[in-house]
């Protein structure tokens, strides 16, 4: 399964997560070991409980773990500080979230500038952020709604605001958590297919998700059961789901 010609993004050996002190303990992560490497998209399932979460969490640098090493792009992070892990998430890390954590009362175009004018290397200014942000909402289908605020866009322009907000960095690694998770079903469809295009250009995405037919889109799936990886599986040629055919079907 793995393709050691190709660089790995992700890297973690034995991880280990454990909430709690005393007896009162919480194992989430017990001995992750995975490589992820470039221009791979991942999915990673789970039911409640499976420690899916806290994997992506210490995949995004938002987390330590307790013990275990994690290297992104082959730089050990595993215990960074929080200002260092701050930075790693503004310059190299873009993040696509369910609730799509945009400010409101903010145009889209403003949203999409944010990581850039936070980018602590001085490297951005004002009018370089402008012209990368409205590039980036241009490649999401976006040029028209530059101006709009959230409350003025749907569900799936929002996504998609997200998304270019994910891209301006130009990241090693896009970080999805239930992208879908607050969409019906077309739009959760168009969503993964602009997902699958961004991954076929060469991105490295991998994705949190619940649905089966989400993660049909993934080329490897990874599912995880009681802080242990359960299965690692390549979905090999990817199909259209069949529930989305039966969408598209009912609105011809």
């Amino acid at each position: 399964m793995d393709n050691p010609e190709q660089p790995a993004i992700i890297q973690t050996e034995e991880l280990v997560k454990i909430y709690g002190v005393g007896d009162v303990q919480v194992r989430a992560l017990d001995g992750i070991s995975l490589t992820i490497r470039e221009n791979e998209f991942v999915a990673i399932m789970g039911a409640s409980g499976s420690g899916k979460s806290t994997l992506m969490n210490i995949i995004g640098c938002l987390d330590h773990p307790t013990s275990g090493k994690y290297y992104l792009a082959g730089e050990d992070v595993s215990n960074l500080s929080r200002v260092q892990l701050a930075i790693i998430r503004n310059q190299r890390l873009g993040f696509v979230f369910q609730s799509y954590n945009l400010l409101a009362r903010t145009s889209a175009l403003e949203n999409v500038m944010l990581p850039l004018l936070y980018n602590r290397n001085g490297k951005h200014g004002t009018i370089s952020a402008k012209e990368q942000a409205i590039e980036a909402l241009t490649a999401v289908g976006l040029a028209d709604r530059i101006r709009h605020q959230p409350h003025e866009m749907s569900g799936g322009q929002m996504q998609r605001v997200a998304i270019a907000r994910a891209l301006i960095n130009d990241p090693v690694l896009i970080l999805a958590d239930e992208p879908t998770g607050n969409l019906d079903s077309r739009t959760g469809f168009e969503i993964m297919g602009l997902l699958s295009e961004l991954h076929q250009r060469g991105r490295t995405i991998v994705m949190v998700t619940h649905e089966d037919y989400i993660a049909a889109y993934a080329q490897r799936i990874i599912h995880l059961r009681d802080g242990k990886i359960d299965t690692d599986h390549l979905n090999g040629v990817l199909h259209r789901p069949p529930l989305q055919q039966e969408v598209l079907n009912e609105s011809q």
